[in-house]
């Protein structure tokens, strides 16, 4: 057990702390704010303050854990151990950075409680991230300083005790369109029909037809291909189903068609079937339970993993939402174009809401890519370089590594072969 003193614990410490010490590097902690209690421990301990109370293990504090509410803190990084880092210290201090407050600072989102535009779907903009400008956005940097502290740690404390964690894969699946062509009812097929045929696509007007009538299977029907691609690693993927109404970005299959009800059954024997909330529901608590409670009322239990569409997360609000629900897993932390870690983590770690200054019971599951942000790469091999690139950045900390792709470009042949690709990566990195 690792002692750690602080002249105030505040909730902010408690979390970072859990998180960097208990989640990542698997050491257990206490926190206390009595220098007796301090004093006369035997075991490994550390003082974070902004002095050291004697010639202990100490790191020199940064004011984010000890305050309240939102201030624009100045962000200069330097390298430490080919590490970006922020919010120097002095030379007292073991480890050049606060590596307690940087982390707070990126877990939370806090630059996003900041003043910013965001994009045409409200989100916030990668390229607005310290993380994209200060170039260690494609690398768990929480994870790693975590990992760079622990060796100065263990310096000190040859004996403390941690429970190692290993490296773990996981693929989540994005169906946000079940089927291009089959079950959209009489008036959608309709229109398809002669928008394709007055556009002159004759291509995609003879695979409508095939497919409609039976003679091909629909471009996205991919789900006995994933069913067996997974089989021979044991891996389970996490099928998110786009379960709204039919709205400007959300065009799956009705939610009350059986057909649709059915296949999202037989997908459930074989995979864990979460919710891909609809675009509308961004700006609707009501309709985001609407949808958690109509799919989870299909499989018969309760769904306990949604993603938001388009990565459309607002801090705090989404998660405010979700925990008044009772939503306790969301995949939806990540950069639809870009790679990389929005929260500079690839470990799971619950949502801490700075306006309520609590850490809410719904744990957030960054995902490293999507498949989206690999549209430019000109072969399967140059996306296989781009994503293998995050791979070892998340097996050098022994992290989680979790890709995202979507049903559609499953189902498409545009520029590259992304079932191919699929299975590539699923080969070299569930291990």
């Amino acid at each position: 057990m690792l002692l750690i003193y602080s002249h105030q614990i505040t909730s902010r410490l408690r979390y970072t702390a859990k998180q960097l010490f208990g989640t990542i590097l698997g050491i257990e902690i206490k926190l206390t704010s009595e220098v007796s209690d301090f004093v006369k421990h035997q075991g490994p301990k550390m003082s974070y303050a902004k002095h050291p109370l004697g010639s202990e293990f100490f790191v020199k504090s940064h004011d984010l854990l000890f305050e309240q509410g939102i201030n624009d803190h100045s962000i200069k990084t330097f390298k430490w151990k080919e590490l970006s880092c922020f919010f120097q210290t002095t030379d007292q201090s073991k480890i050049p950075f606060d590596f307690l407050a940087a982390s707070f600072y990126l877990l939370s989102r806090y630059e996003e409680y900041l003043p910013h535009l965001k994009d045409h779907h409200g989100r916030f903009p990668a390229k607005d991230s310290i993380a994209f400008s200060e170039d260690f956005l494609k690398r768990p940097i929480v994870d790693a300083w975590a990992y760079a502290f622990l060796e100065l740690l263990l310096e000190a404390f040859p004996n403390l005790e941690r429970k190692k964690r290993s490296y773990s894969y996981q693929p989540l699946i994005d169906v946000s369109s079940s089927h291009k062509y089959k079950y959209k009812g009489f008036i959608r097929g309709f229109f398809g029909f002669f928008k394709d045929l007055f556009g002159l696509k004759m291509k995609q007007l003879f695979n409508r037809v095939v497919v409609v009538f039976g003679f091909k299977r629909d471009p996205y029907d991919n789900f006995n291909f994933l069913k067996l691609v997974h089989k021979p690693y044991g891996v389970k993927p996490y099928i998110f189903f786009l379960f709204g109404k039919y709205g400007t970005y959300d065009k799956n299959i009705s939610p009350y068609r059986r057909s649709f009800q059915h296949l999202i059954k037989s997908v459930a024997d074989d995979a864990i079937v979460g919710v891909e909330l609809s675009y509308e529901s961004f700006s609707s608590i009501n309709r985001m339970k609407y949808e958690w409670m109509n799919l989870s009322s299909v499989i018969h239990r309760q769904i306990k993993s949604v993603r938001m569409r388009f990565n459309r997360i607002e801090i705090p609000n989404t998660y405010s939402d979700f925990a008044e629900l009772g939503i306790r897993r969301d995949y939806s932390m990540g950069y639809t174009h870009q790679p990389g870690f929005r929260a500079g983590t690839c470990t799971p770690f619950n949502f801490y809401d700075i306006h309520l200054e609590l850490m809410h019971p719904v744990k957030v599951y960054p995902f490293a890519i999507q498949d989206y942000s690999l549209l430019k790469e000109k072969s399967v091999l140059d996306c296989v370089k781009r994503m293998r690139e995050l791979y070892d950045a998340v097996k050098e900390v022994d992290g989680e590594f979790r890709v995202l792709f979507s049903n559609e470009l499953l189902g498409s042949k545009m520029k590259l072969n992304w079932k191919l690709l699929y299975e590539q990566q699923l080969e070299q990195f569930h291990v």
